[in-house]
C-alpha cells in the first residue's frame, strides 16, 4: 500500500537517511515544494531546507489514495512540528503532500504547507 511507502519515505527524511529516501524515487522523479522550488535529488532538498528551518517533522498523518491506471496517487496530510532558524518552535502547521507512485516508486511529490504564513 502506498501509505506505507509514504511513511517509509517521511521516516527516512526525518532520520536524515537521504540515501534510503532517494532510493524510493523512480528515475526522473520530481519534488515540488512551497515557493515552487523543484528538486530531483533528496540531497538538494536537504540543502534548500537548511535555509528555512533547523528541523521539521510531520505528525498526525491521514491518507487518501486514488488509483489511476497504473499510477497510485496518495495524499498525506497533517501537521508540521519543529524549530525555526531562530530557535522558535514550529507547531501545528498544516501540510498536505501529494505523491504519485508507479511500480512501487515515487514518480512525483508535491508539497503544500502554511509554514510561511504561521511564521509571519
Amino acid at each position: 500500500m502506498s501509505k506505507d511507502l509514504v511513511m517509509q519515505f517521511l521516516t527516512a527524511l526525518e532520520g536524515r537517511d537521504f540515501e534510503a529516501a532517494q532510493a524510493m524515487f523512480a528515475p526522473g522523479a520530481v519534488m515540488t515544494f512551497p515557493t515552487g522550488a523543484t528538486f530531483t535529488q533528496v540531497a538538494e532538498l536537504a540543502a534548500w531546507s537548511k535555509g528555512r528551518y533547523r528541523k521539521v517533522w510531520k505528525s498526525n498523518h491521514t491518507f487518501d489514495e486514488i488509483k489511476q491506471g497504473d499510477v497510485t496517487i496518495t495524499y498525506c496530510r497533517g501537521f508540521l512540528q519543529g524549530e525555526h532558524l531562530d530557535g522558535s518552535p514550529i507547531k501545528d502547521v498544516r501540510f498536505i503532500d501529494r505523491f504519485e507512485f508507479k511500480d512501487g516508486k515515487i514518480i512525483e511529490q508535491n508539497v503544500w504547507n502554511d509554514l510561511s504564513v504561521k511564521k509571519a
